[in-house]
């Protein structure tokens, strides 16, 4: 989910989304996510925000949730803040008094943009053996490796073609996973995405 902020930029109002990251039960306040782009003005506007301030919203709205635990193994795919829709995701998922298999690959360039990376162990701590978390970092282009391990886990070493897939992410990289997997034998509707 999302909510699109209204903001004063540049003489003009604009308005801009932001996912939210926080999960539905926490209620308010909620959470939300952003990439900080250097020289951006909506991010430096943003951060100049104090606690107390107001401003003005729409929303949230967004087709990308899950409202109860799938009844198949689900794998979670994240890079850097991707991870924010998905986070509330598992969270209702891991809730669920199921033994259904959960998987996250959660991938970054540099530790600094694993978010919630913390809570993340803590959850997989927590949910052990039910609940399996991989987090890497990497140099080399992050889709190149998100689509290997994919292809290593979930389609070369395994014929279930069962699971249900969320992937989150910026780029094309997110949709050539969703045809690679798609290809690969697994169901169309079991594949969900949120292209960035």
């Amino acid at each position: 989910m999302f909510i699109s902020i209204a903001m004063p930029l540049a003489g003009e109002m604009r308005v801009r989304p932001y996912t939210i990251a926080s999960t539905p039960e926490a209620g308010e306040p909620f959470e939300i996510v952003f990439n900080r782009v250097p020289d951006g003005i909506g991010t430096e506007w943003l951060f100049a925000r104090k606690v107390g301030d107001e401003f003005d919203f729409t929303g949230p709205f967004g087709a990308f949730t899950i409202d109860r635990a799938p009844a198949v193994a689900t794998v979670f795919v994240a890079e850097g803040t991707g991870i924010a829709p998905i986070r509330p995701m598992l969270h209702r998922v891991l809730a669920a008094e199921t033994s259904t298999r959960v998987d996250l690959l959660y991938v970054a360039d540099q530790p600094a943009h694993l978010i919630y990376r913390a809570e993340l162990e803590t959850l997989a701590h927590n949910h052990h053996p039910r609940f399996q978390s991989a987090t890497l970092i990497t140099s080399s282009p992050i889709w190149d490796l998100v689509h290997e391990e994919v292809w290593r886990r979930w389609i070369d070493s395994d014929s279930d073609r069962t699971r249900q897939f969320y992937i989150c992410g910026v780029g094309a990289g997110v949709i050539a996973l969703r045809d690679l997997l798609r290809n690969a034998g697994y169901e169309r509707r079991a594949v969900h995405y949120e292209k960035w």
